[in-house]
């Protein structure tokens, strides 16, 4: 019997039809990182929240479309399919603009650039 790490998983998986709130789920932890799949569905940043996080973050577009608002910058940032972004430690940023019509599906990798 196969040890069940060992059992691929799909990340397209467990995506309920009906999305009230934005979906987080943690795929993997470590001392200092964590990786999680966000899957939006006309979800946004509430109006006037910004997330200004101590860990760098990496994400990644996978399906759907986004619109990323940058504190200091003058227009959003557009991510498609295939689109990554780091947002360093303290950066503040907000999600704009999420597809209503098809669900959007990120994977964001939280770390800590400082680790030794």
């Amino acid at each position: 019997m196969l040890n069940s790490d060992l059992i691929p998983k799909n990340l397209y998986a467990d995506i309920p039809a009906d999305l009230p709130e934005e979906l987080f789920t943690p795929l993997l932890a470590g001392r200092d990182f964590r990786l999680e799949r966000i899957v939006s569905l006309g979800h946004v940043t509430p109006a006037g929240q910004w997330y200004d996080q101590p860990e760098d973050e990496w994400v990644v577009l996978l399906a759907g479309a986004a619109e990323l608002e940058i504190a200091g910058e003058d227009a959003p940032v557009t991510l498609r399919p295939g689109d990554h972004l780091l947002l360093p430690a303290g950066l503040r940023h907000r999600v704009s603009w999420t597809d209503p019509k098809e669900k959007t599906v990120w994977l964001a990798l939280h770390y800590n650039s400082n680790s030794p």
